[in-house]
């Protein structure tokens, strides 16, 4: 049974950091494509970031590119996302999810399994 369960998130100030953990379980980390999404009250979920499974190439959303980060600790079998100077529209629910053919893919009908969530917050 696959699980991915995320932490780290939380209230911080406009220009501040949050580290956010996806610990896996049932799959291996760096066999699928890591992906990061998010979604805001009343919008639909949206791309954040992605880390393939073979190279460990990472792909960014406009929005975030140079201040968020992704990568993985194949030991600890997690996933990471660091964010730096967040801003207030980066308020949202945060999802890690694994796609299993390791496409790299920013669609989210491509990912297989996904974490409950953890919130984050950004106050101005």
């Amino acid at each position: 049974q696959v699980q991915l369960v995320e932490s780290g998130g939380g209230l911080v100030q406009a220009g501040g950091s949050l580290r956010l953990s996806c610990a896996a379980s049932g799959l291996t980390v760096s066999s699928a494509a890591m992906g990061w999404f998010r979604q805001a009250p009343g919008k639909e979920r949206e791309f954040v970031a992605v880390i393939t499974w073979n190279d460990g190439r990472a792909y960014y959303a406009d929005s975030v590119k140079g201040r968020f980060t992704i990568s993985r600790d194949n030991a600890k079998n997690t996933a990471y996302l660091q964010m730096n100077r967040l801003k207030p529209e980066d308020t949202a629910i945060y999802f890690c999810a694994a796609d299993l053919c390791g496409r790299g893919s920013r669609n989210v009908d491509d990912y297989d399994y996904w974490g409950p969530g953890t919130q984050v917050a950004v106050s101005s």
